[in-house]
């Protein structure tokens, strides 16, 4: 193999992430020419509407994937937020890397922290998981829409339009930009999304040459972690846009998982948690078992509701 052709969303982030994944595999293979194929995804293009709004799952994959499937691309380095829980046939994750920090992140110009935001000010957020946690500990606040890349959300920040924002701290981080304050919201108190700080690089999957040259990339524990976050969201049939919420750790030899679903409004919040072996049969039993007792805790009447209102604006 002489070349690799990796398909990328044309985000500074996206970039960032796909030229990370080029810069390993040209250190790993001496010789191998690795190139971009940037294209625009329907996610990208909608930026005028709340994503929860738009509807439909895999927004920022769909065209990527079917350049994996065409034959353009070779492979796709996508954020694992954003890959639909189940991929379309013929297409594997050939590899998942180690995880950068998994959180969330406030960031303000003015105000310390969360709890430092006076009554009523402006926080913005695209996410109506972040915006439940949110509401849950500051029911004051007035969240609104904020759509855009990383950057421009944190200029629409500095330039007055919010009060503060939250971001994954991973996108943060990896695009070296910052705020006058900072505050990790951390689990327990403020889970982040299932595959959040995750990379997930996905293939065809009758590609037998790639899955061995992609092995070196691969990072067991995040695998596991990431499968069992997976399988809870899509037990619940969840995509990235809805309030729920999963975040597992390896401890102690096995792994351990905290997950919510919430109302948009934080007004409602069904929480737990569960331990089971390091093991993938496991970690995908897991996230199903979970999700299955937070349904049967009344979560299944939340996500109702959530679902009824999204086809009633279809």
């Amino acid at each position: 193999m002489k070349k690799i052709i990796i398909a990328t969303r044309g985000s500074r982030l996206a970039l960032w992430q796909a030229e990370h994944i080029r810069g390993r595999l040209a250190a790993q293979y001496a010789g191998l020419e690795v190139g971009l194929l940037v294209l625009k995804t329907r996610g990208d293009i909608i930026l005028d509407v709340p994503l929860a709004k738009v509807g439909g799952k895999g927004l920022f994959v769909k065209e990527i994937e079917e350049a994996l499937l065409s034959g353009a691309a070779d492979i796709a380095v996508h954020s694992m937020k954003d890959v639909p829980m189940v991929l379309p046939d013929g297409l594997v994750l050939g590899a998942v890397p180690e995880r950068e920090v998994c959180t969330d992140l406030f960031l303000s110009e003015r105000f310390p922290s969360l709890a430092d935001l006076p009554e009523g000010a402006t926080l913005g957020t695209s996410s109506l998981r972040r915006q439940a946690q949110a509401l849950l500990l500051r029911p004051d606040l007035k969240v609104t829409m904020l759509r855009g890349n990383v950057e421009t959300r944190l200029r629409k920040m500095k330039e007055g339009q919010y009060d503060a924002v939250i971001l994954a701290r991973a996108g943060v981080k990896r695009l070296g930009l910052s705020a006058a304050f900072q505050q990790d919201l951390t689990p327990p108190d403020f889970l982040p999304a299932a595959g959040q700080g995750a990379l997930g690089v996905e293939m065809r999957a009758d590609r037998q040459d790639l899955c061995e040259a992609l092995a070196f990339l691969e990072h067991v524990p995040t695998r596991l972690c990431v499968s069992a976050e997976r399988s809870f969201l899509r037990r619940l049939d969840g995509g990235c846009q809805v309030p729920i919420a999963a975040h597992a750790v390896l401890e102690h030899g096995g792994i351990r998982m905290n997950a919510l679903v919430a109302s948009p409004e934080g007004d409602t919040v069904i929480r737990g948690s569960v331990s089971a072996p390091a093991s993938p049969d496991d970690a995908e039993r897991m996230g199903v078992s979970l999700a299955e007792e937070l349904l049967s805790r009344g979560a299944d009447r939340i996500l109702a509701e959530l679902y009824a209102g999204e086809e009633g604006k279809a």
